[in-house]
């Protein structure tokens, strides 16, 4: 169950908020010892076919959302409340979340060619105002879930695009790569997410890569936090500084890698190694990320080449393979995705 807010964050905030922040420790409390409702009979997932991605469809294929309200309970889906083609509810947490699904929707379809989660026209459910003030959003498997947030640490979760992109994300790397959700394999589990949730972002407010925020959770947190936002994948390690909090906990580069048996083996926190790379070969390249770094972690993604054990070098060095097949040998873009590795402590070769 991939959730947005890490438990380490979760935990920092049940020990330590209770005199500033009661209503948040007492929720963050609660968020850590319920494990969100496990998925029911979700069919097999199919199997990987090999090849890189060629050809996008003639036309742009239209996304079939179905919003559901869970009224505070902890009972999936909810009571549906929109569905595609309706208007606008006037409850933000329902009109953000169709909103966002359709904008992450778009990204796959019109710049990978993907139709929905599953590239079979898959629906794209939501519940929202799930539980009593619950401390996260997550992927189940079948839709997005969203809590509402405490109040005093954070905000409803559905106020950050980059939340729903990342989330819907985990939908299609369990479709393609299946990345096992434990050490660095996990950690780029998380990382997939974060860089599809932040070019979902990117894509939808036409930002080019140096206008871009390379945020994740921006606009979560209350204005009570000393925090911009979870994490950010351009410097990890910098997303907040609080005095209840803490200080973000990424690592930007290999040689300070956590070794953890906490959070699958530090899945959320690990990641920050990779976005960093993800993130100084678009801005090194510039223009929009989705034209050309996008498109060779897509690539990767569904060649059919990575193991779902993949560890971080084994994706480097399938990233720069993609880079080479899809823009040539020795190109811009190969050059700045080797870069990006070389800069967090991953070398690889380009030959």
């Amino acid at each position: 169950m991939q959730q947005i807010v890490p438990p380490y964050l979760l935990d920092r905030i049940a020990q330590a908020a209770g005199p500033r922040f009661p209503i948040a420790a007492d929720a963050a409390r609660r968020a850590l010892l319920r494990e969100p409702p496990a998925r029911l009979g979700v069919e097999p997932l199919p199997e990987v076919e090999p090849g890189l991605p060629t050809v996008l469809p003639d036309a742009p294929s239209a996304p079939d959302r179905r919003i559901s309200d869970a009224e505070g309970r902890e009972k999936l889906p909810g009571r549906l409340v929109r569905r595609e083609g309706e208007r606008a509810t006037g409850d933000e947490a329902v009109d953000d979340a169709y909103d966002g699904l359709g904008d992450t929707h778009r990204l796959f379809d019109r710049v990978f060619g993907r139709d929905s989660i599953d590239g079979a026209g898959m629906p794209l459910e939501a519940t929202v105002h799930f539980g009593d003030k619950y401390d996260n959003a997550f992927w189940d498997g079948e839709r997005m879930v969203f809590g509402d947030g405490d109040g005093e640490v954070f905000r409803g979760f559905t106020d950050s695009l980059s939340v729903i992109g990342h989330e819907l994300a985990h939908g299609v790397t369990e479709h393609t790569a299946k990345l096992r959700y434990q050490g660095q394999s996990g950690a780029l589990n998380e990382h997939v997410s974060d860089a599809f949730g932040a070019l979902v972002e990117q894509y939808a407010l036409g930002q080019d890569a140096e206008a871009a925020t390379w945020l994740i959770g921006e606009g979560i947190f209350t204005d009570e936090v000393q925090g911009r936002a979870l994490r950010s994948m351009l410097e990890p390690g910098t997303a907040y500084d609080d005095d209840v909090l803490g200080r973000d906990p990424q690592p930007a580069h290999m040689r300070d890698y956590i070794e953890t048996d906490d959070d699958n083996g530090g899945v959320h926190l690990n990641s920050g190694i990779p976005n960093r790379a993800f993130a100084l070969a678009a801005t090194e390249l510039g223009g929009f990320a989705w034209e050309h770094v996008g498109r060779i972690w897509y690539d990767v993604l569904t060649s059919g080449r990575l193991p779902a054990d993949a560890d971080f070098a084994t994706f480097a060095a399938e990233t720069v393979r993609a880079a080479r097949e899809r823009f040539g040998r020795d190109s811009r873009e190969q050059r700045a995705v080797a870069h990006g590795w070389s800069t967090v402590g991953i070398e690889v070769p380009t030959e």
